[in-house]
């Protein structure tokens, strides 16, 4: 699950992670307002409250909202108003929404800062190792790309669950991003506490993007995006209720109805049918490595009937930017046959028109192999997991 930046930085602040002064707004009155009791004077910073990153870089699909992006600097009182006006209703498009975009509901307004140094952080989980990895750089634009073509720019210390922040650790990301040491322990405070939150909160992804220092070495959350392990959500009732409908496309609607999880990435071609999320973030890590990025995922559960099986998987069929499928089922309470009855079924209703391959382990295994194979359906048979993303590759690439 996935909250916005305003209820991610309330969380972080009982956590002692300094955040700027900010307050909600969802009329442009309420945003003056807002601003005035901020701050008299200004400046401030207008936030679009969109679950989405690169806001500030993004661009509004309506003409009313102006040139600028979802972040803006305001100056005056009146330009808030005017700035926030445009903004609420407008539909904003960013690199992780799709062309679609996202319609602004909310604004965040708060105090702008002055900052002397900006750095990104973040703390995710690493299910190749497996770890919690902490992730430091000076480069607060393009991550992704730091990541894959600048190794070298990025600072990558791997915890076991049960490890503390310690103060070898905090000097290696003082040396790498060159802080004053004097501030080491201002920065012990600020790491410790997000850990100690994606610890306690199960969370899956902690970002700051960027963490502001200022004069005084304090280091501020300038921005914040936590998403949490939907699996663990039972445990923090408090966290539940953060969640917006609003933000949820009408896939993610669809298969909460059927009892499944829909995951939508918004910036590949593969999609993946699976029972256990672990099992979709391994393929998905495993076609980072390839010319192919995962788009989306289903998560089906056990305790089904065929046809709510056929209906999760047209979700994934009948999504326009899906070029190819992937299923990875290990039978258990899930039975395999099941689920090949559900392909057959959503594959008469909407058709199949991308490659198609398919890994069964476990209960009735050989009955669903044998069902898909007797169908007459282009389905290609894997082995393992990393024979079933070879296959698909491959079959992707000859439907070109």
């Amino acid at each position: 699950m996935n909250i916005h930046e305003y209820q991610a930085k309330k969380i972080l602040n009982r956590y002692g992670i300094n955040i700027p002064v900010g307050a909600i707004a969802y009329t442009p009155a309420e945003a003056k307002r807002v601003a005035v009791n901020i701050s008299p004077k200004g400046p401030w910073m207008l936030k679009a409250q969109i679950q989405s990153g690169a806001r500030a870089n993004g661009k509004f699909i309506e003409k009313k909202a102006g040139k600028l992006g979802g972040i803006r600097y305001i100056t005056g009182r009146k330009d808030v108003f005017e700035e926030a006006e445009k903004m609420l209703g407008s539909t904003l498009v960013t690199e992780q929404t799709g062309s679609k975009g996202k319609s602004v509901s909310k604004v965040y307004i708060e105090q702008h800062l002055t900052v002397k140094q900006t750095f990104y952080i973040s703390l995710v989980i690493d299910r190749v190792i497996p770890c919690i990895t902490l992730l430091v750089t000076e480069e607060t634009t393009n991550i992704v790309d730091a990541v894959i073509n600048k190794p070298e720019k990025i600072l990558r210390i791997n915890l076991d669950i049960n490890e503390k922040i310690d103060n070898g650790q905090i000097d290696r990301i003082i040396d790498f991003l060159k802080i004053d040491k004097k501030y080491a322990q201002n920065l012990k405070q600020f790491v410790c506490g997000i850990h100690k939150a994606f610890i306690q909160l199960d969370s899956t992804m902690i970002e700051i993007n960027p963490v502001g220092i200022d004069a005084k070495g304090n280091f501020i959350a300038l921005d914040a995006k936590i998403s949490f392990d939907d699996n663990a959500l039972y445990r923090h009732k408090d966290i539940l209720k953060l969640h917006d409908d609003y933000e949820d496309e009408d896939r993610v609607l669809k298969a909460a109805k059927y009892g499944f999880q829909y995951r939508e990435f918004n910036n590949g071609s593969v999609g993946c049918i699976v029972n256990g999320e672990g099992v979709a973030l391994s393929i998905r890590d495993m076609l980072f490595e390839t010319d192919e990025k995962m788009d989306c995922f289903l998560n089906v559960k056990g305790g089904v009937d065929k046809d709510k099986i056929s209906a999760g998987i047209k979700i994934i069929m009948t999504n326009p930017r899906v070029e190819g499928i992937l299923i990875n089922i290990l039978g258990g309470f899930l039975r395999c046959n099941l689920v090949a009855d559900g392909i057959i079924a959503a594959a008469s209703e909407v058709g199949l028109n991308v490659p198609l391959v398919v890994r069964f382990e476990g209960t009735n295994k050989d009955e669903a192999q044998e069902i898909l194979l007797s169908s007459n359906l282009p389905v290609l048979m894997a082995d393992t997991m990393q024979d079933g993303v070879a296959k698909l590759l491959k079959a992707m690439k000859e439907s070109d």
